[in-house]
């Protein structure tokens, strides 16, 4: 599961960077913005993700609630 989440937090990393690429070599455009809606919907995935696997039970909170 962490290798996972690691794989998650490393394609929206890269997914950014070639959104920055393509805002600076083509001044906008589509594929900013195709790359930025990949970037939200990763995102969007990766915590439905860690809320699934939490309620599930692969991952448990550390520490104590307030």
């Amino acid at each position: 599961m962490k290798w996972m989440i690691v794989g998650f937090l490393v394609l929206i990393l890269a997914s950014l960077g070639s959104a920055l690429w393509y805002v600076m070599r083509d001044r906008g455009g589509t594929r900013a913005v195709r790359a930025l809606t990949l970037r939200i919907t990763l995102s969007v995935a990766l915590f439905a993700l860690v809320m699934l696997a939490h309620f599930t039970g692969l991952i448990t909170l550390n520490g104590s609630v307030r």
